[in-house]
């Protein structure tokens, strides 16, 4: 291969590298024309599965600083170059190896961290991004009904009070009354008393 088409090869590997949200590097020895079409197809709109040269595709992962991918570039290789969220193409990418077991994943990038094979299919178990924000969306809303009632808790409780002290004055008016009603009746028979006694 000319210099110059080379060089445009790197280039594109580059920049596919740098658009993806992963590259899932595998070995395609033994599968069909047909085989790799289904897999490409299953990855999903704007995912691409390419098969590439490793020396090539060792330049480009230097250039986008993923060096460490240099010991996975050997023996026939392709990239599955995925957009969008990488579980979902994970999940594609380990169900078609189970039905296609001459697939070998041998490892990656995920959002510009390389990764091992384990990796990867370790992400294919992972529940999809829409799946983990309804579910968080859900716990929120939980989160939010129960401060709700503990909120409203302590009002009612307020509110409970607030009468309780309501019907307590009255009451204690009354007993106020009765005790100064006592009192001046104490005062005005001690006063008789002493009447009584000066008049004696």
């Amino acid at each position: 291969m000319p210099t110059q088409a080379k060089a445009a090869v790197i280039d594109e590997i580059t920049e596919r590298f740098q658009s993806s949200s992963a590259a899932v590097l595998t070995e395609y020895r033994g599968l069909t024309v047909a085989q790799l079409t289904q897999l490409r197809r299953s990855l999903g709109e704007g995912s691409s599965y390419a098969v590439v040269k490793n020396t090539l595709t060792k330049r480009a992962a230097e250039q986008v600083g993923h060096a460490d991918l240099a010991p996975l570039l050997n023996g026939p290789t392709a990239i599955a170059f995925i957009e969008g969220d990488p579980v979902n193409a994970a999940k594609a990418i380990r169900d078609f190896a189970r039905a296609n077991p001459l697939l070998v994943v041998k490892g990656g990038v995920v959002e510009g961290r390389t990764v091992g094979a384990t990796e990867v299919t370790a992400l294919a178990d992972v529940e999809p991004r829409e799946v983990l924000l309804a579910k968080l969306a859900g716990a929120m809303m939980g989160n939010l009904s129960k401060a709700a009632g503990l909120f409203q808790a302590p009002l009612s409780q307020v509110a409970r009070l607030a009468a309780a002290l309501q019907e307590k004055k009255p009451a204690e008016g009354a007993d106020s009354a009765a005790a100064d009603t006592a009192a001046a009746d104490t005062t005005d028979t001690a006063a008789a008393a002493d009447a009584a006694a000066s008049t004696d």
